[in-house]
């Protein structure tokens, strides 16, 4: 297959697939931004946009993968080599997180515009599809570049978009202008944080290429201003995570996002600075660094905890449904963090299968919700009542991605689960696997409550009449639920794709 794809691809394709994947949505963005008429060429435009850089992420694959052991590819723009030029580097870590944010920007681009034209006004929706393709363009190259000080500027062009992309959800619910003014404000102290530990780096360093970093820095472990910096990074990027206790932003955020929007981020925002946060764990510094080591296992573990819990027990209490998936979301945050707080490749893998699965049925958990806020213009569990007659094929793909969340077997979200106990047993950590199916019961008790009024209520309005979701809608919709339960059965090439991405960070045999 590999051979098959690198046959078909075009040269130009394989030679600047680093550049293409993050140029075309940077072009195309200002461009349909600008657009005439309705919004429709606009969503036009960003379909055929997320669709190649879809294709141009598997051919980054397919490079990636026709080497044993996994290919780095290095692409120099503008010709400078680095260390003194801005450098894209592309490895088995950061080509998984570029496929799944090009698919899922793909799969939302599809079922958007029936939600576009019920929430956002005519005359925004060409300047919305501008917005969202900068977003895009922003995670794919904090995903993609192999410079510090780069990262932080695709992390700010992604969330300056993303902030004009919750805000324009005020059309819908008020509410969503002091969403957008908190993750406004939580996302700049975030990004702020970051960048001073840049600063720090560079000071102790002389450099901003991650690659050089990580080689100047192996002779740094005493110094300071790296500890320091390490520190300010760590924070700015949990925020940017939603780490726990540095959440707060997410709740109002996916609650009273346009449709459109809350499907996406909930996919791949927190993803993305996840993968950042474990680039400069594993690749820029190193276990060896006393200070990280000491941080996996006082900081990291306690939060990913705290958060498997503490946002559980909040989501049994909510009585809105994206409310509840938004502390959800959280919550499975904790799961990845846990799995990269272990310090060992099986962890780290567990860490990032997790991370797809969980894109996976958020996406379609909020696909799905995004077809009841269209049809019956309703969030609340109570107006889910008997949704499962009146709305079955919405409301079975929903059953199919809330018990992958759950960890039912034969579900994605089993198998990572599943993978992330076996990690934490191996490394002695029996306690930590019983606060893992702990939640999962908890879990079941959130959206159990959901299931259950959907499946076995009566419809609060008895003659209402059966209506399904726009196939636009539910296309998308069933191509993630298909995908959760396909993962569950033969997760073989997303294991093989995990595995690959921690073997990435311990070359060299840290574990």
């Amino acid at each position: 297959m590999i051979d098959l794809i690198l046959q078909l691809a075009p040269a130009w394709a394989e030679a600047h697939a680093p550049a293409l994947i993050i140029v075309l949505p940077l072009l195309a963005g200002p461009i349909s931004a600008f657009l005439p008429g309705s919004g429709r060429i606009a969503w036009i435009m960003t379909m055929v946009v997320t669709a190649l850089c879809t294709l141009l992420s598997i051919i980054l694959l397919a490079q990636v993968r026709s080497v044993e052991g996994g290919a780095v590819i290095s692409y120099a723009m503008g010709g400078w080599a680095p260390p003194y030029g801005i450098e894209f580097r592309i490895d088995a870590l950061n080509v998984l997180v570029l496929m799944l944010v090009s698919f899922i920007a793909f799969l939302t681009s599809i079922f958007g515009w029936p939600t576009i034209r019920a929430e956002i006004n005519e005359e925004k929706r060409a300047m919305f599809f501008g917005a969202f393709q900068v977003c895009f363009m922003g995670l794919l190259g904090v995903a993609a570049t192999g410079d510090a000080f780069n990262l932080f500027v695709f992390l700010e062009l992604s969330s300056i978009a993303t902030y004009v992309l919750v805000a324009l959800g005020s059309g819908r619910d008020r509410r969503a202008l002091p969403a957008a003014i908190n993750y406004l404000l939580m996302g700049t102290i975030g990004a702020s944080f970051y960048v001073v530990g840049v600063g720090f780096l560079y000071a102790a360093t002389g450099t901003l290429n991650m690659a050089d970093l990580a080689i100047q820095l192996q002779d740094t472990s005493g110094n300071r201003a790296v500890q320091v910096g390490f520190a300010f990074i760590l924070v700015g990027l949990g925020l940017k995570a939603a780490m726990f206790p540095l959440h707060q932003w997410l709740p109002n955020a996916y609650t009273y996002s346009p449709s459109f929007v809350t499907a996406f981020l909930a996919a791949t925002a927190t993803k993305v600075a996840i993968y950042a946060l474990v680039r400069f764990l594993f690749s820029v510094f190193s276990l060896e660094f006393i200070f990280e080591g000491a941080s996996l296992a006082l900081i990291l573990t306690p939060m990913g905890i705290a958060a498997m819990l503490a946002c559980s027990f909040q989501a049994i209490f909510q009585t809105d449904v994206r409310r509840t998936l938004a502390y959800s979301s959280v919550a499975q945050v904790g799961y990845m963090l846990l799995g990269i707080s272990l310090g060992t490749a099986a962890g780290v893998s567990a860490g990032m299968f997790h991370l797809v699965n969980h894109a996976l049925m958020k996406g379609a958990l909020f696909m799905a919700v995004a077809g009841v806020v269209l049809t019956y213009q309703g969030t609340r569990i109570h107006d889910f009542a008997g949704l499962g007659r009146s709305a079955p094929w919405t409301m079975t793909a929903f059953a199919i991605a809330a018990l992958s969340l759950i960890g039912v077997p034969l579900t994605a979200g089993f198998q990572s689960k599943f993978a992330l106990v076996s990690a934490l047993l191996a490394s002695g950590w029996w306690w930590a696997a019983l606060i893992v199916v702990f939640s999962s019961v908890l879990a079941v008790v959130y959206m159990g409550r959901i299931l259950q009024a959907v499946f076995f209520k009566p419809p609060n309005n008895p003659q209402k009449r059966q209506k399904e979701a726009p196939m636009l809608l539910l296309g998308p919709l069933w191509v993630l639920a298909l995908a959760n339960l396909w993962i569950g059965i033969n997760g073989n090439f997303v294991v093989g794709l995990a595995n690959d991405a921690a073997q990435a960070l311990f070359i060299g045999g840290v574990r």
